[in-house]
């Protein structure tokens, strides 16, 4: 990301103009956060396209959408059903909101040490266990691209009389081609949030709030909205947000079927590689997959997706999205030319081929449990989360922490997913995880320099 690949889609006359178009609240440019004019026009457009009943446009990311999103559901004590692979932003949202999550633990798929989707029956089971909860929110696709049954969980949620909410950041784009999983919208979610700079050819920082229905409260969700947001808002981002939603109506379908095209032949060339797997879901009732992400399993290549990550950057000036302790994540999108996904391929084999000394980040311990996903070390919640977040904490070292209770989250990033939440006991087995990240070349955030961590005194 950003899905414009470096400028591409972007039309010129637009790239040309950006000091021209950086204005503010004047007769004629209407305003965000009292919006009467272009930007009203701008946004039902958008909710048209997007198949919303209302649009709001977001030039503070996602971020600042998820966490208007959980404010408008919840009051303070209201309790949030959420999966437990979330990204932060959710739980930086319910500590904002005074709000008390209660997890669904997905399975993990030890293969590719990721996170699986969450099925209907967790749901319905979680809405059971938590008949006060005032909604669920969900991560759809997921940073792997994984995609859950979310008809039949909206179905399930809404059977409850409860609002169902979407972080579908990362799936801006599914609306607009049939060879995609459905999107939110289309599937009964009645919010859902979208970054149109991950899979659009749209500027960073930009991103969709989409409402339908009447089960949310659109005077106080446009109240934290304006609370949240800047109150100087770019009108270049919000421009960016009109163009990229007339990009994808227009020649979206098209350019999508090219880029999924792309990814079956890259796909095949994979298949050929000792050592390598590209994660390739068949159509399954409880999971489908936005073939647009390509996540590739290279343990058994470079050892970790870290070292093929640089391998990649220092070689042949990819730059991968992310990385983990086993694959590597690439986005592609509409802006992604053929000879794109070539130079990947040759890269790939070039992994392949380099006959380099490689570590196999797995043999430095017997505990599989701690290198099949981080998702998979749960840890036990001692007290409520906003206590935690509000208590008094004092830092010691990682290596002396555990069965003390974390006041902060504990995040690799990416994908943003929190290994530890505030409230959460340490665990000698999580803390041996993170030495291995932190070993292998990844970024742990919530641990300092000197790896020390925030407990509660």
């Amino acid at each position: 990301m950003p899905g414009h690949k470096m400028g591409r889609l972007i039309p010129e006359e637009f790239l040309n103009d950006i000091p021209a178009i950086d204005v503010t609240e004047i007769p004629g440019t209407d305003n965000l956060h009292d919006p009467k004019g272009a930007i009203v026009h701008a946004q039902q457009l958008a909710a048209q396209a997007f198949g919303a009943d209302k649009t709001f446009f977001l030039v503070n990311g996602s971020t600042c959408g998820i966490h208007s999103m959980i404010m408008a559901i919840c009051r303070p004590g209201d309790k949030l059903i959420i999966s437990r692979d979330c990204h932060k932003s959710v739980f930086t949202g319910i500590a904002l909101a005074g709000a008390i999550p209660a997890y669904i633990v997905p399975e993990v798929d030890r293969n590719f040490g990721i996170c699986n989707v969450i099925t209907p029956e967790q749901v319905e089971e979680a809405i059971k266990k938590n008949p006060d909860a005032v909604g669920v929110l969900i991560t759809r696709p997921t940073y792997y691209g994984l995609c859950c049954d979310i008809k039949a969980i909206a179905d399930i949620v809404h059977f409850y009389g409860k609002i169902l909410a979407v972080d579908e950041a990362h799936g801006a784009h599914l609306r607009f081609n049939p060879r995609l999983p459905v999107c939110a919208m289309d599937a009964g979610a009645d919010i859902c949030v979208q970054s149109a700079h991950k899979t659009l050819p749209a500027l960073t920082q930009t991103a969709y709030l989409h409402v339908k229905g009447r089960r949310v409260d659109i005077g106080r969700l446009s109240y934290y909205l304006s609370v949240l947001q800047t109150s100087s808002p770019s009108y270049i981002l919000m421009a960016s947000l009109d163009i990229a939603r007339a990009c994808m109506q227009e020649c979206g379908s098209r350019l999508l079927d090219n880029t999924l095209d792309y990814a079956e032949l890259l796909k095949k060339r994979v298949s050929g590689i000792t050592g390598m797997e590209m994660l390739w879901k068949d159509e399954e009732d409880f999971c489908q997959q936005d073939k647009t992400r390509i996540v590739i399993n290279v343990a058994d290549v470079t050892g970790t997706g870290f070292e093929a990550e640089r391998i990649l950057r220092d070689e042949f000036n990819i730059q991968i999205e992310m990385s983990d302790i086993n694959n590597i994540v690439m986005i592609s999108t509409v802006a992604d030319r053929y000879e794109d996904f070539l130079k990947l391929g040759d890269g790939l084999e070039y992994l392949a081929d380099c006959n380099r000394e490689n570590v196999n980040i797995k043999t430095i311990s017997d505990n599989s449990d701690i290198y099949s996903g981080f998702i998979n070390i749960v840890q036990e919640q001692v007290i409520e989360y906003s206590k935690a977040v509000n208590s008094k904490g004092i830092y010691i070292k990682l290596e002396k922490a555990a069965d003390r209770i974390c006041k902060n989250l504990i995040i690799p990033y990416p994908p943003g997913i929190p290994l530890v939440c505030p409230g959460e006991r340490l665990n000698k087995n999580t803390i041996e995880y993170i030495y291995n990240v932190k070993n292998a070349g990844g970024v742990i955030m919530g641990i300092t320099d000197e790896m020390e961590v925030n407990v509660v005194e």
